[in-house]
C-alpha cells in the first residue's frame, strides 16, 4: 500500500534532506551548498523514492544520471529554502511535526504506529520522515511569508478579472520548459532550440505522452509532476499562447515559443465552463477594515518590545491621531501599509479566527484593543459590513486566489532562481 497526501508526497520526495551531521563522517558528499552539504546517501534515498512512485511507469522516467541531476537540484533548492527560512525566523516545533504526522496517518486510515510500520516497509525510518516533513513545512512557511510580503491583489483587479471571465472558459494546462540562462550565448540558444524541437517531434510522432516527456526532459520545477499547471482562465495565460488556445482541442500542443525562462511547449489537457468553479447559495457577511501590525523582533525581549510599541500606537489613535496616517507611518504589514492599513472587504475567517473574531466584535468605526496573532501584534479598525451572495463571494475568492497564485508563481520562481544563482554550490557527482 502506498500512502498518499500532497504533503506526504512532497516529504517522500525530499526524505533525503537529513542534516549532514547525522551521517557517518566518511560518507561521500554529493554537493556542497553554501556552508552545508548534501550526502550521496541523501541523494540515493530521494531518487529511490521517485523510482518507487513510478513503480508502474518506469518508462516515463529519464535515464538514471538525468534523474539524479533533477532530484539533486531539488534537494539543493530545499536546502537553500530551509536555510533562508531559518535566517528569517521561520520555526517549526516538534509538536507541529507530530500533528502533521498524525494528520497524515488519519488521512490514510492508519494509526501512528501503523504509519511507522508502513514507512519501514517502504525503506524509510521515522527519523528521516520527520526531518523531511519538517523541511517541507519550513519551505511552505517561507513561501507563505514571501506571498504575504510581496503579493497583493486589489479589488479592482478582481473586478476586472470577473468581468472578463463572465461566461468564459477555463483551461487545464501542462508545459515543458527547456531553460536558458540569463544572457544566454548564441550556442546555448541553438542547443535549447534543438532540444525543444526534438521533444516536439517526439510528441508529433506520438512516440511519447506529454506528461512523460515533461518528466523526462522538462527543466521546470514541476517536471516530475508531468508539467501540470492546473486550471487557468484566458487572462492568466501568457499572451503568446492565449490566442491559440481558444481554437485548441484537449490534447493539442502548441509551441515551441521562447519566453523569459527559455523555450516552452504548452498542452491543453481539458476545458470547463468557468461557472463550474462557482457554487453555493445564500448570503455571507463581509467586513471592511484597516489594521496596524507590529512584528516582534527575534530574541527574548522581542515580544515585549512589540507589545509596548503597539500600545503606544493605540494610545496615539485614542488621543485623536488618524488611523490611516498612523498605519501608513508605522505598520509592519508592507502590503496594506501604503493603503493606510486598508484590507478591503473580507469574510470573518479570511485572515484567521483570532483576527476575524476581533473584527466581528467591533462596531463600525470602532478600534480594537491590541491583540496578538501568529503574524504579530495588531490593532484593527472596522470600517463597515455588508451582506453578499455566497456564490458571488465564492467566485471573488477563487478569482482573487487565482490572480494571487499567478503572481506568486512568477515572483517565487524568480526568487528561487536568484537564491540559486547567489549561492555557492559545488556539485561533486555526475558529469
Amino acid at each position: 500500500m502506498k500512502i498518499r497526501t500532497a504533503l506526504l508526497c512532497a516529504a517522500l520526495l525530499f526524505a533525503a534532506s537529513v542534516h549532514a551531521q547525522q551521517a557517518q563522517p566518511l560518507e561521500r558528499i554529493a554537493a556542497v551548498v553554501d556552508e552545508d552539504v548534501i550526502l550521496q546517501s541523501e541523494l540515493d534515498r530521494a531518487v529511490s523514492n521517485i523510482v518507487a512512485q513510478y513503480a508502474n511507469r518506469q518508462n516515463q522516467l529519464p535515464p538514471r544520471h538525468v534523474l539524479e541531476r533533477q532530484v539533486l537540484e531539488r534537494l539543493i533548492l530545499v536546502k537553500l529554502q530551509t536555510t533562508r527560512a531559518a535566517e528569517t525566523g521561520v520555526r517549526v516545533g516538534d509538536a507541529e511535526v507530530d500533528s502533521a504526522i498524525n494528520n497524515i496517518a488519519q488521512q490514510n486510515n492508519l494509526s501512528p504506529d501503523q504509519l511507522r510500520q508502513q514507512l519501514a516497509r517502504d525503506g524509510m525510518s521515522i527519523e528521516d520522515f520527520r526531518s523531511s516533513l519538517r523541511d517541507e513545512i519550513l519551505t511552505q512557511r517561507l513561501r507563505q511569508r514571501f506571498a504575504q510580503s510581496r503579493i497583493s491583489v486589489s479589488d479592482a483587479e478582481v473586478d476586472a478579472a470577473m468581468a472578463s471571465q463572465a461566461g468564459a472558459m477555463q483551461y487545464h494546462l501542462a508545459h515543458i520548459l527547456v531553460a536558458l540562462p540569463e544572457g544566454a550565448t548564441p550556442e546555448q540558444i541553438a542547443t535549447g532550440q534543438q532540444k525543444i524541437d526534438g521533444i516536439k517531434s517526439l510528441l508529433d510522432r506520438n512516440e511519447m505522452q506529454f506528461a512523460a516527456a515533461a518528466v523526462r526532459y522538462s527543466d521546470s520545477p514541476n517536471a516530475l509532476e508531468g508539467g501540470d499547471l492546473g486550471w487557468r482562465s484566458l487572462d492568466e495565460i501568457p499572451v503568446a499562447f492565449a490566442n491559440a488556445i481558444r481554437s485548441m482541442q484537449p490534447g493539442n500542443v502548441i509551441g515551441p515559443i521562447r519566453g523569459p525562462s527559455g523555450f516552452q511547449l504548452l498542452q491543453l489537457v481539458e476545458t470547463r465552463d468557468g461557472a463550474q468553479a462557482a457554487g453555493g447559495a445564500g448570503t455571507v457577511t463581509q467586513y471592511h477594515a484597516r489594521h496596524i501590525l507590529v512584528r516582534p523582533a527575534e530574541g527574548a525581549s522581542g515580544d515585549g518590545e512589540a507589545r509596548a510599541r503597539i500600545d503606544t500606537l493605540r494610545a496615539r489613535i485614542a488621543g485623536g491621531a488618524d488611523f490611516q496616517a498612523v498605519a501608513g507611518e508605522s505598520s509592519d504589514d508592507t502590503v496594506s501599509k501604503a493603503e493606510g492599513g486598508d484590507l478591503g472587504w473580507f469574510t470573518q475567517d479570511e485572515f484567521g479566527p483570532e483576527f476575524g473574531g476581533q473584527v466581528a466584535n467591533l462596531q463600525d468605526g470602532q478600534v480594537s484593543a491590541p491583540f496578538k496573532t501568529q503574524a504579530g501584534w495588531h490593532i484593527v479598525q472596522r470600517v463597515g459590513t455588508r451582506q453578499t451572495s455566497v456564490e458571488d463571494e465564492n467566485r471573488r475568492a477563487q478569482v482573487r486566489e487565482s490572480i494571487g497564485q499567478r503572481k506568486l508563481e512568477d515572483e517565487w520562481d524568480r526568487y528561487l532562481r536568484e537564491m540559486r544563482g547567489e549561492a555557492y554550490v559545488d556539485i561533486r557527482v555526475g558529469g
